[in-house]
């Protein structure tokens, strides 16, 4: 094991660490098994060029947080695959059923889409090792990507959040930043609340108008495999400028981090509800506090994905699934702001202190209680197929 994984250890894991190469095949990817205390592990497969060792360990532990926040019989864990996502379907497809011959035997981690991959990823993981979730309908899944599950559990946060910022979800602003299978979902749930769209980024550009945007014309220029910036009638801007634009909701849909101490002073936006993982540094979370900027913390607030993973895994139907999205994902966002407004503390810590009780009384239910020291229980392993 080499040291830099060392510093992710803690008392609640990480329990197993699998790095997967085979360079014949071009595939390098890294699973991280945070905490099955309360369960399988269940997490994303994330596929983009640049991921990492330590974005793979913060997601797996988002991912503890929110399966424990959200009730679930589940852990957390996350992988990630070096790679391009729009590559060649077939090599794509080829990489994707190769790492899923490799994370076969870490029987307590359950795959499901992420960024960079969808429903068909995980027919082709379902394929290889009968273990993912967020599969295709033709084979008996709820395509959680596909209904707009994680988008829809961003508006009912939003509506408990609202109250606590002093705001109306009916006319109110909204800027997503990435507009791909959860920002295009929420924008169109919130508009369905009376909301107004007034800016939307991809990796390519932004778009802004403070009338509002055509929000079924973008979906239709993505789904074409155009750009927000295709729009017309809109004015264009640099997708980082997003972060600037005069709103009162700001969502976060896309890589992380993009709210840092650098930038976080540009946000003007008096809610954000994050769509993405790790979308808000702590740092900047903090900072936005102090301005009396409301930050729903990640893993409350976009929840409604894996929950309805979940749903799909233990045999539940679409609307179950959005029921029970709705019910967990308001009455953890009204326990979080409730808890930071009792102890006088910004949403997050509520909100880590909130799942970390969560996972420790998992914890303690097991026999064991854990299956040892974190630092005893990670492996790291090459393995070349």
């Amino acid at each position: 094991m080499t040291e830099p994984a060392f510093r992710f250890c803690d008392e609640l894991g990480p329990k197993t660490v699998l790095h997967i190469y085979q360079p014949s095949l071009g595939l390098k990817a890294i699973l991280v098994v945070d905490n099955v205390a309360a369960g399988p592990s269940i997490g994303g497969v994330r596929m983009a060029p640049d991921v990492s060792l330590e974005e793979c360990f913060r997601l797996a532990r988002a991912m503890t947080y929110k399966n424990a926040a959200a009730g679930l019989p589940h852990g957390g864990g996350k992988s990630v695959i070096f790679g391009d996502p729009a590559m060649e379907p077939a090599k794509k497809e080829e990489l994707v059923r190769a790492f899923a011959r490799a994370i076969g035997p870490v029987t307590d981690y359950i795959a499901g889409p992420d960024m960079g991959t969808d429903e068909t990823a995980m027919a082709w993981v379902q394929d290889e090792i009968a273990r993912s979730v967020g599969l295709p309908r033709e084979i008996g899944g709820i395509p959680l990507d596909e209904i707009g599950a994680t988008g829809f559990g961003l508006v009912s946060a939003a509506e408990v959040a609202a109250d606590h910022a002093g705001l109306d979800l009916k006319g109110a602003r909204i800027a997503v930043q990435g507009f791909g299978s959860v920002g295009r979902h929420a924008a169109r749930f919130f508009v369905e609340k009376g909301a107004r769209l007034v800016a939307a980024a991809d990796s390519r550009g932004a778009v802004h108008d403070p009338d509002g945007l055509d929000v079924e014309g973008l979906i239709a220029i993505k789904d074409q495999g155009g750009h927000v910036s295709n729009l017309e009638g809109g004015a264009m801007m640099e997708a980082e400028d997003i972060v600037g634009v005069d709103c009162d909701i700001w969502i976060p849909a896309a890589r992380p981090d993009v709210i840092r101490k650098d930038n976080a002073d540009q946000v003007k936006a008096k809610l954000i509800v994050q769509g993405a993982n790790i979308g808000v540094t702590e740092e900047a979370e903090a900072m936005l506090a102090e301005r009396g900027v409301l930050c729903i913390p990640d893993f409350i607030s976009n929840a409604g994905g894996v929950i309805c993973a979940s749903i799909e895994y233990h045999g539940g139907t679409e609307s179950q699934a959005f029921l029970a999205i709705d019910e967990k994902i308001r009455a953890n966002t009204g326990e979080v702001l409730d808890r930071a407004k009792r102890n006088a503390i910004p949403p997050r810590p509520a909100a880590v202190a909130m799942a970390a009780e969560r996972v420790e009384k998992a914890m303690s239910l097991r026999r064991w209680g854990w299956p040892g020291p974190a630092s005893q229980n990670v492996r790291n392993t090459d393995i070349g197929l």
